[in-house]
């Protein structure tokens, strides 16, 4: 009997206001404790002490989905249907803004194309910070105005699915609703006009010559160095320059130039860089060991040359007196 819409109630989109809730959403907050033990024989007149006890907006949040405080309220709103005055007057509350946010998602739940327009709209002037409930049950600072910029645009606002209404060109060709005009854009004309009034200041033209001397001044008159750059300048010996002299290069010498920079000697230079370069380590072992023997052989020349050199001019008797008188 507690969760049963009042009798009197009228229906909305043709079914029973408290349907705009989805079921899952709304069996939560019956079972839910604030609902429970707060919004039980709720009136419309105790309605408004409960919304201003109100700390946050949010919808569902945690892993068994919770029930926000603010979303129970609603849905008490929904069951008991109040007036349309005290909803409006929920709306133009400005002492506290989330009652003022409590009325303006109720009025968008149930309310035609042209109120929902008509009473939020002017709600954008109001920048306050509101705290707002996420998913996980952690907390994040908004505005009253994204808050009332969402309930206009998006399709889905506190886990709740918005129904949809007329678009505001639909209702401005009608001519059910006036051309909305941003205060933002009465600001701007403001000071397009106080700027309009102020006096004008001639722009300056770059002239050629100017533009051409910005970046080189060949006419500017060079400063004279500074007396100590002078003195230090003064006692400096002459500089000699580390260029040595050109000379008129030999005819000899320019042919065995041109020769050397020759495309046909140059490619057979690369060519034999390159032999050298990727010659197979093999061949190079061939290359040292014959270089070895070469060399071991004119080492053992040179030792019997240097023998016979020494022995040849002595007979055999002369080389026995020698051992003899040794």
């Amino acid at each position: 009997m507690a969760n049963r819409t009042v009798r009197d109630a009228r229906s909305i989109k043709g079914k029973n206001p408290q349907y705009l809730v989805e079921k899952i959403t709304r069996s939560r907050i019956y079972e839910s404790r604030y609902w429970k033990e707060e919004c039980f024989a709720l009136s419309a007149e105790l309605l408004v002490d409960k919304a201003m006890e109100l700390r946050f907006i949010g919808g569902t949040y945690g892993g068994n989905i919770k029930p926000s405080p603010f979303l129970c309220l609603l849905l008490k709103m929904l069951q008991i249907q109040p007036e349309k005055d005290i909803v409006i007057e929920f709306i133009k509350n400005e002492d506290f803004k989330y009652v003022r946010c409590l009325g303006a998602l109720y009025i968008r739940l149930v309310g035609e194309g042209l109120d929902v327009y008509k009473y939020l709209e002017p709600l954008y002037n109001d920048y306050r910070k509101i705290r707002r409930q996420d998913k996980i049950g952690g907390y994040f600072l908004s505005h009253v105005d994204e808050f009332i910029d969402e309930l206009l645009n998006e399709e889905r606002v506190c886990d709740i699915i918005l129904p949809r209404v007329q678009k505001r060109h639909i209702l401005e060709e009608t001519e059910q609703l006036e051309l909305r005009v941003s205060p933002l854009e009465e600001d701007l004309d403001d000071m397009e006009d106080s700027s309009d009034d102020d006096i004008d200041i001639p722009e300056i033209k770059k002239s050629p010559e100017r533009h051409r001397g910005s970046y080189h001044d060949h006419d500017r008159p060079r400063r004279s160095p500074s007396p100590r750059h002078r003195r230090s300048r003064s006692r400096s010996p002459k500089r000699r320059s580390r260029s040595p002299k050109r000379r008129s290069p030999s005819p000899r010498r320019d042919r065995e130039r041109r020769r050397s920079r020759s495309p046909r000697r140059e490619r057979e230079r690369r060519s034999r860089s390159r032999e050298r370069r990727h010659r197979s380590p093999v061949r190079n072992y061939h290359r040292d060991e014959r270089r070895d023997e070469r060399r071991d052989d004119r080492r053992d020349e040179r030792s019997d040359d240097r023998y016979h050199h020494r022995h040849r001019s002595t007979s055999p008797d002369d080389r026995h007196r020698r051992s003899y008188r040794k």
